[in-house]
């Protein structure tokens, strides 16, 4: 299977470097990577350079979008700059960040989950960060989720849902919307990915309320965004989160921002939800 990458890349200057190293010493290579240099003030584009010259299915592209680089939107504006850069001849495509390391057997391994059910529809597998000398899990989500840093999509999976959408939220409707066409998501604990920079360090005020902004796009309702709130809030261990979430929410009601599904999606995505929720309380 042909796998192509888009890396979407902001002031990563110390890290991205270690990324494509680990990248270029796959077991199995990608067919093409292309990292988007989104407004780098550092001096991100010269080692991305670098590893352009020296490896042929690298390729460097610049981005200039005026956009702020709030979480979701800009990063997402940057990898369609990229995609649109590439054919369409791949069988997975990938979403990576450029803060990370990955297992040698990475790819070769999505592949393997790719090839053994034609239904499944993305394939990831965790982040791991570091404390003291210890690389443990970021346990920001659950273990059925993919985290936005390490997406990987099967082609016909990717265009039954349309892209990625440039929101907040992008990483969670994408996996919705797989679900509501019948695709499967397959998360893989062995793949223990090195995530050099812990989520949330550079999240701003507005990036909160871009959250709940994004519960209200998904057509969450307010009970489900209340309790999707309290426990993402409680994850990120600072309470104070839960009300700029809500209050995003309530903004996005207020100002009626686009909802980022159909009705019929909504609808399911609610049902599958609740049914989520009603079992963690029954089991």
């Amino acid at each position: 299977m042909d796998v192509y990458i888009v890396i979407p890349c902001h002031n990563e200057a110390s890290l991205i470097s270690q990324t494509l190293e680990s990248l270029v010493a796959q077991t199995v290579l990608p067919k093409k990577i292309v990292v988007v240099n989104d407004q780098s003030t550092d001096t991100s584009e010269e080692v991305i350079s670098a590893f352009a010259k020296a490896y042929s299915f690298i390729s460097l592209v610049n981005s200039n979008a005026e956009a702020s680089h709030l979480p979701g939107s800009k990063v997402i504006q940057a990898f369609q700059k990229g995609l649109d850069t590439l054919d369409d001849q791949y069988d997975v495509i990938c979403k990576f960040d450029a803060d990370l390391i990955f297992p040698l057997d990475y790819i070769e391994t999505i592949i393997s989950h790719f090839k053994q059910d034609p239904k499944i529809g993305m394939v990831g597998g965790f982040c791991h960060i570091k404390q003291q000398d210890r690389w443990i899990l970021e346990n920001l989500t659950n273990k059925d989720h993919i985290r936005g840093a390490l997406k990987a999509y099967r082609k016909a999976c990717f265009k039954q849902i349309g892209g990625l959408k440039a929101a907040m939220g992008w990483d969670t409707v994408d996996e919705l919307q797989a679900k509501y066409y019948d695709w499967r998501i397959v998360t893989d604990e062995h793949l223990a990915v090195k995530h050099l920079k812990p989520t949330g360090n550079t999240y701003t005020k507005a990036a909160k309320y871009k959250q709940g902004q994004a519960f209200y796009g998904m057509r969450y309702g307010l009970m489900l965004t209340t309790i999707a709130s309290l426990k993402l809030a409680s994850r990120k261990k600072k309470i104070g989160f839960f009300f700029d979430y809500m209050r995003g929410y309530f903004r996005a009601k207020r100002n009626k921002h686009s909802y980022l599904v159909t009705k019929k999606e909504g609808a399911f995505i609610r049902k599958l939800r609740w049914k989520g929720i009603i079992s963690k309380i029954t089991s």
